[in-house]
Order: structure tokens, then C-alpha cells, then sequence
């Protein structure tokens, strides 16, 4: 499992967003996230590279 840090999410739909991305990435992930922490726990095939590069490709960082 993969957990990141991503700012700049105030809504649901910047949940939705995120968790598009990272499923068009890996269709069979489970992707968890939690809006008020900012927290992305991730289990699938992707790496932490592909991973952080799915969410900020639609316009929100992902901190370490």
C-alpha cells in the first residue's frame, strides 16, 4: 500500500478528481481518500512515482 499527501483538495468533486486519475492509472486499485487530512491510501500496481504523477497531473502537489 501506498499512502501520499496531496494539498489542495477543498471538495468533494478535487476527491473525485484524484481518484479518476489515479484509476485510469491502475483500474483495479483501491484507492482511500480521506478530504480533511489530505491522505491517498493506495493498493495497486502502480508505484509512488506513477502514483504522484497520476494526481498531479490534475493540478494538485503531493508532498513528502
Amino acid at each position: 500500500m501506498i499512502t501520499l499527501k496531496v494539498e489542495g483538495m477543498t471538495c468533494n468533486g478535487c476527491v473525485q478528481s484524484v481518484e479518476k486519475a489515479l484509476k485510469r492509472a491502475d483500474p483495479s486499485a483501491s484507492v482511500k481518500i480521506d478530504l480533511d487530512s489530505g491522505r491517498v491510501d493506495l493498493d495497486g500496481a502502480l508505484d509512488r512515482a506513477a502514483a504522484k504523477q497520476a494526481i498531479e497531473a490534475t493540478g494538485f502537489d503531493v508532498v513528502e
